[in-house]
């Protein structure tokens, strides 16, 4: 049988396997250009997600194992693997501009009528409708995506330790100096630059993306996105540039109660993937420092407007690390090298992408 080219990350490290694939029974074998080689059962697998033309595939047993194969799938692996899942398609057929009037009429409605209706109503938005909300959200931001050598897989694997069980997330970091991270309909996560440049350990990252995972995760992105809907947002969302399309993603908060339960989310998954939470709470410390010394000013100024008091949420996270020992490292320190030189402006060193 012949042989398929696809690309793996065996959730070990950063490297990038170039390896072929067969159908072996009802499993994959992977073949590595040095010899070795390895069987995967196809029950084992999950799809991750769709992106430029590539199917990505995880492994149940393995955080941050993914294989990328490229579409349409060939003939004799396409019966075997997981089905891409799909949602809302009644929406796909009727268009995204009528399903946003029903969508807007409904939930403005119901928040009019009820204010527990967008907490009610999240669990039920169709992840594809989520998904071309994010397109429209994502739009003003394309080309101010770093892909600086090896920051990319660094963050992969981040959210692989720390999701090790979710499904489709896409992370990036983007160009801009806001010291801040969004959470997007269609299960996407922005980190701006900034809080990459202010943080001095892989821990304080781990911890802001662990919360915005677990917003994620909580369905709370859906929330939001009911909640704030209107139509001229929508309209200005199109329209918008760069700086208007940031303002528009920090705009949309969270409840307060979101907030707490997304934060005891991360306490969680750093806990899970024994990751010490005090780069949380240090990151925390940092932005309370922020808020008192140089209030509006200050550069810690967007997580501030957009979030709860720093000081009570630096207590929980250093509650958490008192109740566990033995930490891992979040990265190594090429990792996070790697990382927080993904926006380098050196020539040959950085290049810009869009999702």
């Amino acid at each position: 049988m012949e042989a398929t080219s696809a690309w793996l990350y065996d959730g070990e490290n950063a490297a990038r396997h170039d390896v072929a694939v067969v159908r072996e029974g009802e499993g994959l074998a992977i073949l590595y250009a040095d010899g070795d080689r390895s069987v995967v059962p196809a029950a084992k697998l999950f799809h991750a997600q769709s992106r430029e033309a590539t199917e990505v595939y995880g492994h149940s047993d393995a955080a941050g194992w993914r294989l990328g194969l490229a579409a349409p799938l060939p003939e004799a692996l396409a019966p075997i693997l997981p089905a891409r899942r799909r949602y809302g398609r009644w929406i796909d057929r009727i268009g995204l501009i009528p399903a946003v009037i029903l969508f807007g009429a409904l939930s403005i409605a119901a928040i009019l009528a009820a204010g527990r209706f967008p907490g009610w109503a999240a669990p039920y938005l169709p992840q594809s409708v989520e998904r071309e909300f994010g397109d429209v959200m994502i739009a003003p931001l394309q080309g101010g995506f770093c892909m600086g050598p090896g920051g990319q897989e660094a963050l992969d694997k981040l959210v692989g330790l720390l999701a090790p069980d979710a499904e489709g997330l896409d992370v990036r970091v983007h160009q801009d100096d806001l010291v801040n991270a969004a959470a997007l309909p269609g299960r996407r996560i922005v980190i701006f630059h900034g809080l990459l440049e202010i943080s001095e350990e892989p821990e304080e990252v781990a911890g802001i993306l662990a919360h915005e995972i677990a917003h994620i995760e909580e369905r709370h992105v859906a929330e939001s996105l009911i909640r704030s809907f209107t139509f001229g947002v929508f309209v200005s969302m199109i329209g918008g540039n760069t700086g208007a399309g940031i303002e528009t993603l920090l705009a949309a908060g969270y409840s307060r109660g979101a907030e707490r339960e997304a934060d005891e989310g991360a306490i969680e998954r750093l806990r899970r993937a024994n990751v010490s939470p005090l780069g949380a709470a240090e990151f925390f410390a940092w932005v309370a420092e922020q808020e008192e010394e140089l209030g509006a000013v200050s550069q810690g100024l967007s997580y501030i407007s957009t979030h709860p008091g720093p000081a009570g949420r630096e207590r929980m996270f250093r509650a958490a690390a008192a109740d566990q020992t033995g930490f891992r490292p979040a990265l190594s320190a090429d990792e996070w090298d790697s990382l927080r030189n993904i926006c380098r402006s050196d020539p040959g060193l950085q290049q810009r992408g869009s999702y």
